[in-house]
C-alpha cells in the first residue's frame, strides 16, 4: 500500500492519541483512506480512540453504501458511528427549499425564484448534511477534546480539491481535518481496497460508475447519470427528482434536466409536465433578466430603496412570474414594492441595532 501524506500538527496530536474519525461515505476514497489511516496509526503506536463516521443522506443513497462502511467497519474491528440529519433527509430538503422559496417569492423576501437544488458552488448537501451533523456528532462524543477527522480527499480529483493541503486546524472547532491519501491516484486507491481483501462499492465495476456519492449527483457527469438510471434501485428517485424539476421550472444540473437522461423511465403525464416545466423555466428567465444587477440579491439585502423605475421593473416581473406559476404574491406594484422595501430597510435596522447592542454588552 503507497505511504500516506502527514505533517507535525497531525503528528503532534496522535503521538497524543488524540481520536482519529474518519468520514465514511461507501466510496473507493474514504474506504482507502480508513485502511491507510489505520495501518499508520498502528505503525507509529497510537492508542487513542478511533472511529468510522458515516453521515446517511436518506433516499438519494445507494442501497450498498452503509453495507460498505458497515463491513469496512467490521474489517478493521473499530466502530462504525451512523448520523443524520433531524430535519429530514438530501431529497426532503430539497423539497422544502421549494416550498421555502415560493413563500420567500410571495411575500418578497427574496427578488427572484431560489433554486430548490445545490450546485458546485452552494453544496448545502455536504455542509447541511454532513459537515454540520458530523461536526455535532463529534462534539458530543468528545466534548471539548481536540479530533483528528479525516476525510478521502485527492488532488487528483478536481481542480479544486488539487489546491488542497495535507492538513488543517478549524478556527471554530477543536478539529484538525487531515488528507492522508491527498497524493493517491486512482490506481492507488483501488489498489488499497484490494489488497486489503475487501470489495470497492458495486456502483464502480458493476454499474459502471466513475465516482460514488449520492445516485443522482449535482457533481455526476452524465455517463454516470446515466449508469445510474440503469439501475432498478434509482427509478423510485428518479422520478421523485423530476418531479421536483417540474414543479420547480429548475433543471437539477443548471442546463441539464435530469428528466432528460433517461425519457424512457416516465410517463406520459410526466414527459408532458417536463415539456412544459422548460417552457416555464425560459419565461421565468426572460422576464427575470429585467431586473438589472444592482437590484438582485446581496448578502444584507436589501441595502437601499429601490427608484421608482426599478419598482416598476420588479413589480411587472413579479405579475409575470406569480402569472407563470400561479402564485398569490403580494407586492405587485410600484407603491406595493416600495411599502415592503421600506419595512425590510426598517426591520434589517432593527436588527443590527439589537446587534451592536449585544457587542457592546459583550466587550
Amino acid at each position: 500500500m503507497k505511504s500516506i501524506a502527514s505533517i507535525a500538527l497531525v503528528d503532534d496530536e496522535l503521538r497524543n492519541d488524540a481520536p482519529v474519525a474518519i468520514g465514511v461515505s461507501g466510496g473507493k476514497d474514504s474506504q482507502a483512506a480508513a485502511l491507510a489511516t489505520f495501518r499508520y496509526l498502528d505503525q507509529i503506536g497510537h492508542s487513542g480512540p478511533r472511529i468510522l463516521v458515516h453521515s446517511d443522506l436518506g433516499v438519494v443513497e445507494w442501497d450498498d453504501s452503509l453495507p460498505t462502511c458497515e463491513r469496512l467497519a467490521q474489517h478493521l474491528g473499530v466502530e462504525l458511528l451512523v448520523v443524520r440529519r433531524n430535519a429530514g433527509d438530501l431529497m426532503e430538503r430539497w423539497e422544502a427549499r421549494w416550498r421555502s422559496s415560493i413563500e420567500r417569492y410571495e411575500q418578497l423576501s427574496t427578488v427572484t425564484l431560489v433554486p430548490c437544488w445545490s450546485t458546485p458552488s452552494m453544496r448545502f448537501c455536504t455542509s447541511e448534511l454532513k459537515t454540520h451533523v458530523i461536526r455535532a456528532a463529534l462534539k458530543r462524543r468528545y466534548g471539548g477534546r481536540l479530533v483528528v477527522n479525516v476525510t478521502g480527499v485527492r488532488r487528483e480529483e478536481s481542480a479544486a480539491r488539487s489546491k488542497s493541503s495535507v492538513a488543517d486546524r478549524e478556527a471554530a472547532h477543536p478539529i484538525i481535518n487531515w488528507r492522508p491519501i491527498v497524493d493517491w491516484t486512482v490506481q492507488d486507491v483501488f489498489s488499497a481496497i484490494d489488497t486489503s481483501g475487501l470489495a470497492p462499492h458495486p456502483a464502480y465495476r458493476d454499474f459502471g460508475m466513475s465516482r460514488v456519492s449520492c445516485r443522482f449527483c449535482i457533481m455526476s457527469n452524465i455517463a454516470d447519470l446515466t449508469a445510474a438510471t440503469i439501475q432498478p434501485e434509482s427509478h423510485d428517485l428518479f422520478r421523485r427528482m423530476v418531479a421536483l424539476e417540474i414543479a420547480s421550472s429548475f433543471a437539477f444540473q443548471g442546463a441539464r434536466w435530469l428528466g432528460d437522461v433517461a425519457p424512457q423511465l416516465l410517463n406520459a403525464a410526466t414527459s408532458r409536465g417536463l415539456a412544459e416545466a422548460k417552457v416555464k423555466a425560459a419565461e421565468r428567465a426572460r422576464f427575470e433578466k429585467f431586473i438589472t444587477p444592482e437590484m438582485l440579491y446581496v448578502k444584507g439585502w436589501p441595502t437601499r430603496m429601490l427608484t421608482d423605475s426599478e419598482a416598476d421593473i420588479l413589480a411587472l416581473t413579479r405579475q409575470a412570474v406569480s402569472g407563470i406559476f400561479g402564485f398569490s404574491s403580494s407586492h405587485l406594484d410600484r407603491a406595493g414594492i416600495h411599502e415592503r422595501y421600506s419595512e425590510l430597510m426598517a426591520d434589517k435596522a432593527a436588527s443590527d441595532a439589537r446587534k451592536r447592542k449585544v457587542a457592546i454588552h459583550a466587550a
